[in-house]
């Protein structure tokens, strides 16, 4: 994927066998959004120290290093970046499926629709975010949901599974509403399915669009078994799709969500989750060897991840984000109700055996050397933060109209930073940022993607599979 002499040949000598037998029937795409290498990485030494093996992602053979930069910004945003791994081509921050010119572009998953195969697009956030969009929807803004779950119709495509549409499934201000999008769908033929038990009851013959609630699905650090995995609504689409050929797209959506939020514990989870899924398309390729192509992606790195913390000498230790029961994001709003229900009456030391029993940290020096043993550093920290957030609990509660006030909670980001610390986890940022992701691959094709190139010859490449 890049102009050097050896990689181009490998490339082309690849791109020539697509001609030959050994086009894959079976095509499985997996993006782990936000996810880079040291996402990979990190995710990887705990899945080791904590018994699970390696992640089979980053043990297919073929490798790339992928730079991520669109049109109008050496930061790309999910739309972008779809769109290129999509359609095959770079275009504007908050473009979906139009070039940088503004014409609509067919991505792989509509070409391969059109060749006969039948096409699967599935996430764990709503089905309407960038990246599922990318590969069927052609919008100038991102944001336009309701008209992109138009878009998500006219595909035709087979299966999607996933969160919904936001708020947007009925917006009857766009000069384009046609209905419910929901309505529309049972109307074209699709069985519309909102919980686990209709879902697993879906029985190959009908398109089907498996929705888990409005926004995203739960964490998989969160999970309460009343959602699927990734892995079971990969598993589910295969069983729908019996021995029809395919292209299946495959998201791990909150892999970003995470990295904004910088919390490492909730982020290789799932990463891990996304690796799950992936391990059922390897299942699959074995049964299925010679016609089948897994490839794995990120759409860009998130977070600015760094693998090693100066504060505790440069030491790695992800084992100890085990001791991390629930996201950032659960445990904020955990708090916040305490405190509400304490009408702002509450001490750090109350919540302290929260703080305990979610992320295991120790307050108590039991000469141990436990590595989870808080310093008088951490704290001052979580005391101030938690401290903080009382009073903007007490700000909303006397004036409801506080929003930006209430929304800035600290304390769950506090005691997530000092497990960070002594995990050896840093971060550089709170958005995406320029570093190349790694791409890796495996099976027939699976040689056009090595060497140093751009997101969209990842597009460019699988859309030349269905010429």
């Amino acid at each position: 994927m890049n102009a050097r002499v050896p990689v181009v040949a490998v490339a082309l000598s690849a791109l020539a066998c697509m001609a030959g037998e050994s086009r894959p029937r079976h095509v499985f795409l997996f993006i782990g959004d936000g996810m880079s290498t040291p996402q990979r990485m990190v995710a990887e030494e705990f899945s080791m120290k904590s018994g699970r093996g390696p992640l089979a992602m980053n043990a297919l053979p073929y490798q790339a290093n992928t730079r991520t930069k669109s049109t109008n910004a050496i930061i790309t945003d999910s739309a972008a970046a779809a769109t290129a791994i999509a359609c095959g081509c770079k275009t504007a921050n908050g473009t979906l499926g139009l070039d940088g010119s503004g014409n609509r572009v067919e991505s792989v998953a509509e070409a391969a629709k059109r060749r006969g195969c039948k096409v699967g697009i599935m996430t764990t956030v709503a089905i309407v975010h960038a990246t599922p969009a990318g590969f069927y929807a052609h919008r100038r803004n991102r944001g336009q949901y309701y008209q992109i779950a138009l878009d998500l119709l006219d595909s035709g495509f087979d299966y999607f599974a996933g969160a919904g549409v936001y708020s947007s499934y009925d917006d009857r201000k766009c000069p384009e509403y046609r209905g419910n999008v929901f309505d529309l769908a049972r109307a074209a033929g699709y069985a519309v399915t909102s919980n686990r038990a209709d879902w697993a009851a879906l029985r190959p013959g009908r398109k089907a669009w498996s929705r888990f609630n409005d926004h995203a699905m739960k964490l998989a650090i969160d999970s309460d078994g009343s959602q699927p995995t990734l892995e079971d609504m990969l598993r589910k689409c295969l069983e729908l799709f019996g021995d029809s050929p395919f292209f299946i797209m495959c998201e791990g959506g909150e892999i970003d969500h995470s990295g904004h939020a910088n919390d490492a514990a909730t982020n290789l989870r799932e990463v891990i989750a996304l690796d799950d899924a992936v391990k059922a398309a390897l299942e699959f390729q074995d049964a299925h060897p010679a016609d089948t192509l897994v490839v794995v992606t990120g759409d860009h790195e998130t977070g600015g991840l760094s693998m090693g913390f100066a504060g505790i000498g440069g030491k790695f230790r992800p084992e100890l984000l085990v001791a991390q029961k629930v996201s950032v994001g659960s445990f904020s709003e955990a708090m916040k109700k305490r405190i509400r229900a304490a009408d702002c009456k509450i001490s750090f030391e109350e919540v302290v055996p929260d703080v305990e029993r979610c992320f295991g940290l120790k307050f108590v020096d039991d000469g141990s050397n436990d590595p989870l043993l808080v310093t008088a550093a951490d704290v001052k920290a979580m005391k101030a933060a938690f401290a903080m957030d009382v009073e903007k609990v007490r700000i909303r509660l006397q004036d409801t109209t506080a929003h930006d006030v209430a929304r800035k909670y600290v304390f769950a980001q506090a005691v997530k930073n000092v497990l960070n610390a002594h995990a050896g986890i840093g971060w550089g940022s709170g958005a995406h940022t320029a570093m190349p992701t790694l791409t890796t691959a495996k099976g027939p094709g699976a040689e056009m993607l090595v060497g140093m190139g751009e997101n969209s010859d990842i597009g460019a490449r699988l859309k030349r599979l269905y010429e």
